[in-house]
């Protein structure tokens, strides 16, 4: 299954027919596995239940699994009176009829896996002003849990009011700033994990309740665990939580009705999970935005060249000009004129390979230098004397 590429859903949808797990798990086991995935921290790095082998999968790859499974566990749970592709699509339409989104284009399409897909990709992706769009596109969205207890809601009730969503995205906002504005200083950290809140929301208005409001608006059982765990993830920082930050939680626990070993957990679980993931987290990274652009590119570059490594490589292979430059550019800088070669070259090649399409949209250019870099493991070792091949 390649989540990046059109059929994925009717492919896991496949894969699931085959598998009991998700029916036999509780609703708080699926929780703290999807907690343990790093889906509710909106840091994904494994599938939730180990369901899928993730294999090469990249982080928003990864998240739209996630997504996608949590939306049919609760499906499953609440509800199978209808199909599950139009509950979701109608789900989604009923949130987003309440204002222009950047995918209510998409809501005229016949329901469909294709057009639910379309739909999960724009989600998980945070879009924002066309400056620094190309270096966010890699960041997904790190409040994903909200749609999946307003699906609930929605099964529940058979309607969804924006009402409750934008209460539970304002509460959630106001205790994450409670927990930061505890802190006598802010790290990069703190900062990042500011930035990534405010951009997750759908609604971007500030409605600046109080904390007894907040608290207010938080109901059902899972609601307050997630309002925890976010809040557990605000505190903590270079894998400590200090005596006001414990106070802050253990009190917030109280309001929230909670045990205190629910909240031990929780602050537990936050600790486990950042020490253990801290080097796949681009959150906790420090790193300029130009260099955490080129990483996370790298990697989708990657990604991309191994998927069509063989489709590639005949490609390749009925251009000798485009290989004997891409080998030499092992070796020696290419001039100018030749790298401009090399791109049109490229370029044409990636027409006809669908999923190499990112390249020839506007700005895809950018990304020529890296897919440079990969395309030397393609070629016969001859081409490539000095390179290393890897276990």
């Amino acid at each position: 299954m390649n989540p990046s590429a059109n059929g994925w859903i009717n492919k896991l949808l496949k894969t699931l027919e085959n598998s009991n797990t998700l029916e036999e798990a509780s609703n708080n086991a699926f929780y703290l596995a999807l907690r343990e995935s790093g889906f509710i921290y909106g840091n994904n790095v494994t599938i939730v239940e180990n369901l899928l082998d993730k294999k090469d999968f990249t982080n928003e790859e990864i998240c739209k699994t996630n997504l996608f499974l949590s939306l049919y566990f609760a499906y499953k749970k609440l509800d199978n009176s209808e199909n599950f592709i139009d509950s979701i699509i109608e789900f989604y339409t009923q949130i987003e009829e309440y204002k222009t989104s950047y995918f209510k284009e998409l809501l005229g399409e016949k329901k469909s896996t294709g057009l639910l897909e379309k739909i999960i990709h724009k989600r998980v992706l945070i879009e924002d002003n066309l400056i620094s769009k190309s270096f966010n596109y890699f960041i997904t969205n790190a409040l994903l849990y909200i749609d999946v207890l307003a699906y609930k809601h929605y099964l529940r009730n058979k309607t969804i009011t924006v009402n409750y969503i934008k209460n539970l995205e304002s509460a959630l906002e106001t205790i994450v700033l409670c927990v930061l504005n505890a802190k006598q200083t802010k790290s990069e950290y703190d900062t990042s994990l500011i930035k990534l809140f405010e951009q997750s929301l759908r609604y971007q208005k500030k409605y600046n309740i109080t904390y007894s409001q907040a608290i207010s608006f938080i109901k059902s059982e899972f609601e307050t665990q997630y309002i925890i765990d976010m809040a557990c993830m605000a505190t903590w920082t270079d894998a400590s939580i200090d005596t006001k930050e414990h106070d802050f939680l253990n009190q917030l626990g109280t309001d929230l009705q909670l045990e205190q070993q629910t909240v031990n957990e929780a602050k537990a679980s936050i600790s486990l999970f950042f020490n253990t993931y801290k080097d796949q987290i681009v959150l906790l990274g420090s790193k300029n935005i130009v260099k955490t652009f080129y990483d996370n590119s790298s990697k989708m570059v990657s990604k991309l060249i191994s998927r069509n490594s063989k489709r590639l490589y005949k490609e390749l292979g009925e251009s000798k000009e485009l290989v004997m430059l891409i080998s030499q550019s092992t070796v020696r800088d290419l001039s100018e004129e030749e790298q401009k070669k090399v791109q049109s070259q490229l370029l044409d090649i990636f027409k006809s390979i669908p999923s190499l399409a990112i390249f020839i949209l506007p700005g895809g250019a950018l990304l020529l230098p890296l897919v440079i870099k990969f395309i030397p493991k393609l070629l016969p070792s001859a081409f490539d004397d000095n390179r290393i091949e890897e276990d």
